[in-house]
């Protein structure tokens, strides 16, 4: 208990028996430190089957500096207590030692497309799905519609969940983020800024920023795939994906604004991916025929809990 508070998370939350649920942006934080590589718990289970409730396996697609356990705390245990297969990959690593390894989407998002396309391809043979759904974070919304878009994924997803998505590029500092997941993993903050100064960390930052010729060739073509049912959450506190970058409109799109209807709601870049309210929102997304009460609670920034 003194350690989890030590990092700021709370043990409140719980769900369901089977797997704890704590709606808190760092609640995997504690994974990553015990078991470095890991998988949380009710994610990745190779032996998952799908049911007819929930026909499609769930993929997590981490943002900037996050990981497999470290940006899914709380909707891995959640959605697998839902009834869904979940599975969520670290990509983008950069081969350093850890904790600077633990933090993903450092890399061109090409490259950590080409990572993620791999990832579904085994998460389809193992489950037997034809498509997954994606649910994704910051930069994981433009590395999962770069693998939809331009690495033949059209066709093998059915929904994206996307959480502060930049569809329009980051006018924000992302290196925030970097730090923010890097001193909680125990590195020094020397140890980030000199991987910073050296230019080896996140090569996809400059890609995403607005009016880059990658998101300019990404969005060539419109920015969503129509084959794909897009739902974006967005909140007017983001420091780096404002809601007229995230709440780009379409026929096979809907907008969520954590503020409609709550005004107690300041979620922030990194509280949009922890909090219960953002959470029910994306259950809704993936089965909008079973909807669930969204509560209006205040949302702290930050830890979102």
């Amino acid at each position: 208990m003194a350690f989890l508070a030590i990092l700021g998370i709370t043990t409140t939350g719980t769900a369901h028996a089977e797997y704890p649920v704590t709606f808190n942006f760092f609640a995997g934080i504690p994974n990553e430190l015990l078991d470095p590589g890991g998988s949380l718990p009710g994610a990745n289970d190779w032996s998952c089957k799908t049911t007819a409730a929930h026909p499609d396996p769930v993929v997590l697609i981490h943002g900037t500096a996050g990981g497999a356990q470290t940006n899914w705390g709380a909707y891995a245990p959640l959605l697998a207590n839902e009834g869904y297969c979940v599975f969520a990959l670290t990509y983008g690593a950069l081969d350093v030692p850890w904790p600077l390894n633990a933090l993903g989407g450092m890399k061109p998002i090409p490259e950590s497309a080409a990572q993620l396309a791999a990832f579904v391809d085994r998460v389809r043979s193992a489950t037997g799905a034809a498509q997954v759904d994606f649910v994704a974070h910051s930069q994981g919304n433009t590395v999962g519609n770069y693998y939809i878009k331009r690495l033949g994924g059209a066709g093998k997803v059915n929904r994206f969940a996307a959480i502060a998505p930049p569809w329009l590029g980051i006018f924000g500092d992302q290196m925030n983020v970097v730090r923010a997941f890097g001193e909680r993993l125990g590195a020094t903050p020397d140890q980030i800024d000199n991987l910073a100064t050296m230019g080896v960390i996140c090569q996809a930052c400059p890609e995403m920023l607005g009016n880059s010729s990658f998101m300019n060739a990404l969005n060539a073509d419109g920015v969503y795939d129509p084959s794909v049912t897009y739902t974006n959450l967005a909140s007017n506190f983001d420091e780096a994906v404002w809601p007229s970058i995230a709440l780009v409109a379409g026929p096979n799109v809907t907008n969520d604004l954590m503020q409609d209807g709550c005004a107690t709601d300041f979620s922030d870049h990194m509280a949009i991916a922890g909090s219960r309210r953002a959470a029910m929102m994306t259950l809704n997304a993936l089965d909008p025929a079973h909807p669930r009460p969204v509560p209006c609670e205040f949302v702290p920034p930050i830890t979102g809990a």
